[in-house]
């Protein structure tokens, strides 16, 4: 029913052909940032390893399962992970002990066996997060060590957005001009698909100049027909059992820290724009295990992990429908059009140019996203405890460029910079004197989008009773 500030929690009012159309509406939001996670791993490898259409139906069949495991009542869509790209890209560039010999296609299943561990530490926290109490675990992991985290995944993957976009810079220009203008410019459905539009616009470019004889720097055609003419239109997805490797499991599931916090932080943000606390109702335990489960599941069948996504709760914030029932939609038109192959061949055609230019704002956004962390958390960098913890983070995080590798028992083990970054930053938290963040504190979670209370700073009666 509608409710008096003009929300509307029950779209049924609203008539079939209105759902559908939110339904599409949702599809459309997080379409340009789920498929471009496996444009840009291929990009990594230099070949099509990781299908667009096991992706599609992954995020579809992933956020179906999240609505099971949370009730019904969260309205969140489980679209692919970017913060898992700098390990993808990792794993894609090991060349040493026994990755020596091993097929782009098989260090992609080692890769996804790593996604699996890592779904499966979420599993781990929400059972300690029911045992022992969400403030208590989230004391070990505060805004200044997920903050540089974050920082540190967009960096290292800065060279490779300029790389792509080297090969043909006003192809590149075009697409990152386009997300800039729409995301600042853009009204209603436009301003929350700038990554989308920016792909469109970027690729019917690419059309103009291609059919005008142009080509990229290297001499090479922009455009590549081959493969969409030789596509069907129907077809299985073409799923891939992953496999277990420890180095790539030590490169994949640190990532799990970040995104755990990148979950939390959209639960809460979501809790915030429909009015209701899903942190304590369905409880972020559950929220958890379905997000972590959804990626293991992904990643099982050879695709990418997956996690709440921002730009649907834009979609929620822009329409006021906060049904649940019309991201299931979503999912539904997701998993249909994983079923057409000739649209995996289209995106498949892309120019490298084009996903430089997205790359240059999505990896500086991701590290923005991390300065924002500590920023609006407040983080005191006067005291030196946080300096020391930031500062390790940063030099592990992007000195460490071919990891350490060390043997265990006759298994060569390579730590990536970042699970160094990682381990490093939650030791000396744990270990330094000075640790004075608590979870759900009114001067900083409000600001993170990860308070206990979504509506905190209009409940002043709130004291904070943590010891």
């Amino acid at each position: 029913m509608n409710e008096k500030d003009g929300a509307i929690r029950d779209a049924k009012q609203l008539g079939v052909p209105k759902m559908l159309l939110l339904g599409l509406q949702h599809m459309f939001a997080m379409f340009g940032a789920t498929i471009l996670v496996p444009i840009l791993v291929n990009s990594y490898f230099g070949e099509n390893v990781l299908s667009v259409q096991v992706t599609l139906i992954c995020a579809g069949i992933g956020t179906l399962f999240f609505h099971l495991c949370t009730k019904f009542k969260v309205p969140a869509f489980l679209g692919s992970s970017f913060a898992f790209l700098g390990g993808f890209a990792t794993i894609a560039g090991m060349s040493e002990g026994e990755f020596a010999t091993m097929t782009n296609a098989e260090k992609l299943a080692c890769a996804c066996g790593g996604i699996v561990v890592a779904g499966l530490l979420y599993l781990v926290l929400a059972l300690v997060i029911r045992l022992v109490g969400v403030k208590k675990v989230m004391r070990f992991l505060p805004p200044v060590v997920t903050g540089p985290i974050i920082i540190c995944i967009g960096l290292s993957l800065a060279g490779s957005a300029v790389s792509n976009a080297s090969t043909n810079w006003l192809l590149a220009i075009i697409a990152l001009a386009t997300i800039i203008i729409f995301n600042i410019w853009g009204k209603g459905m436009f301003k929350i698909i700038p990554i989308l539009m920016g792909v469109v616009v970027s690729y019917v470019a690419a059309l103009i100049f291609n059919a005008l004889g142009m080509t990229n720097a290297d001499g090479s055609a922009i455009l590549d027909f081959t493969n969409i003419a030789a596509s069907s239109w129907v077809g299985i997805p073409a799923f891939s059992l992953c496999k277990f490797n420890i180095s790539a499991i030590l490169v994949m599931a640190p990532i799990a820290l970040a995104t755990m916090m990148e979950h939390i932080g959209d639960i809460s943000a979501i809790s915030a724009t429909v009015g209701e606390n899903f942190v304590e109702d369905p409880g972020l335990h559950r929220t958890l295990i379905g997000d972590g489960l959804a990626t293991s599941l992904s990643a099982l069948v050879g695709g990418p992990a997956n996690t709440t996504y921002g730009e649907n709760t834009g979609v929620l914030e822009l329409s006021r429908v906060y049904d649940p029932k019309v991201i299931r939609l979503a999912a539904l038109y997701a998993i249909l059009l994983s079923f057409i192959p000739k649209v995996s061949a289209v995106i498949g055609s892309m120019p490298s140019a084009i996903i430089g230019g997205v790359s240059f704002m999505l990896y500086g956004m991701i590290s923005a996203i991390g300065v924002r962390n500590v920023v609006e958390n407040h983080v005191d960098f006067t005291k030196s405890r946080n300096l020391i913890i930031a500062g390790v983070i940063f030099v592990c995080g992007l000195g460490f460029s071919n990891g350490l590798t060390f043997t265990i028992a006759g298994t060569p083990i390579t730590l990536t910079a970042l699970a160094i970054a990682a381990i490093a930053g939650i030791v000396l938290n744990a270990i330094l004197p000075g640790n004075d963040y608590h979870f759900g504190k009114p001067s900083a979670d409000e600001h993170r989008g990860v308070d206990m209370r979504p509506n905190l700073h209009e409940d002043t009666s709130y004291k904070n009773t943590e010891e």
